[in-house]
């Protein structure tokens, strides 16, 4: 019988603000990946980069405060950073729990470029806030420079463009690793946004949104299953609300009349089931998932979480 290949999307609650933490929850997510090598899927792990690429870009740009011989790090390079950062804590951590179970089967990361179109109205709409807090002194100098910036309560912040994944470079190498019977890690934090400039890739100052990238890698490996791993059981209308109702199922076209009542957060769980459509319309045959970290095994099996089908 043929193993099912599945795509699984970690969201923030799987990692941490301090090094410590995130050591701790990475090992409740390997506990999870394992369960799942041990049910027989090939497995593809993309993960959430937020707070991790926010806090690389702000330590960078410290450093090029206090060296002028350095400038500060493009976001492109951040996203690099904080994909290996997080990978690594993955890939060792998910060894040493498939190893402890009697399980020998390789972990890889792969820093994953991802191609964006440098026409996405997304540019002239930055949504994405990043980085440390700056003065108004700084943030003009941000505006001088071509760049957009958002006022808060404590001060001025970067906000950058979220477009949308179009492919992945690095996908071939995704499939040859799978096909291998590696776990593979990649699209971390949505990828790297890069442009295509001739045979050169150009990353832009920009974030992809994860969620989306996740369905896009889905699409590409022809998973039969799409799971995001995040801080609820299921999805649930009328969210903190008297009238709170959480879903078993949806539909691809219940989901669409949810999202179009404005029952979904734009930061939280919209992206999520924007990227459940994407995956599952038109193939009756796959699911996306959508539940917490310690119930991932159950929920595939319909015990628990939210199921979108076609």
């Amino acid at each position: 019988m043929k193993k099912k290949t599945i795509v699984v999307a970690l969201g923030r609650s799987a990692f941490g603000e301090t090094f410590p933490e995130q050591r701790a929850n990475v090992k409740k997510a390997a506990d999870a990946i394992a369960s799942l090598a041990e049910a027989g899927y090939n497995i593809v792990i993309t993960h959430s980069n937020g707070p991790q690429v926010g806090m690389v870009h702000t330590a960078m740009t410290e450093f090029a405060r206090l060296d002028s011989r350095y400038t500060v790090a493009p976001m492109s390079i951040c996203g690099a950073m904080s994909q290996g950062y997080i990978g690594y804590d993955l890939q060792n951590i998910i060894r040493t729990e498939l190893l402890d179970r009697g399980l020998y089967k390789p972990v890889a990361t792969i820093i994953t470029q991802v191609k964006v179109n440098p026409f996405d109205k997304a540019f002239s709409n930055p949504s994405k806030i990043i980085g440390r807090y700056m003065s108004k002194e700084e943030a003009d100098a941000e505006v001088k420079k071509g760049n957009y910036v958002v006022k808060e309560e404590k001060g001025y912040r970067r906000i950058i463009a979220a477009p949308k994944p179009q492919d992945i470079y690095e996908i071939d190498t995704i499939k040859a690793l799978l096909a291998a019977g590696q776990i593979v890690i990649a699209g971390g934090g949505g990828g790297i946004p890069v442009l295509e400039q001739g045979t050169s890739l150009k990353g832009t100052s920009a974030i992809i949104e994860k969620d989306l990238t996740a369905a896009k890698l889905a699409e590409l490996v022809d998973a039969d299953e799409l799971l995001f791993l995040t801080g609820v059981d299921k999805v649930a209308i009328h969210f903190k609300t008297p009238q709170q109702k959480f879903l078993d199922s949806m539909t691809v076209k219940e989901a669409e009349g949810y999202m179009q009542d404005g029952y979904f957060g734009k930061g939280s769980m919209l992206p999520k089931i924007e990227a459940s459509i994407s995956f599952v319309s038109g193939h009756p045959s796959r699911k996306s998932v959508i539940t917490s970290l310690p119930h991932a095994l159950p929920a595939l099996s319909g015990k628990t979480g939210t199921t979108i089908r076609e």
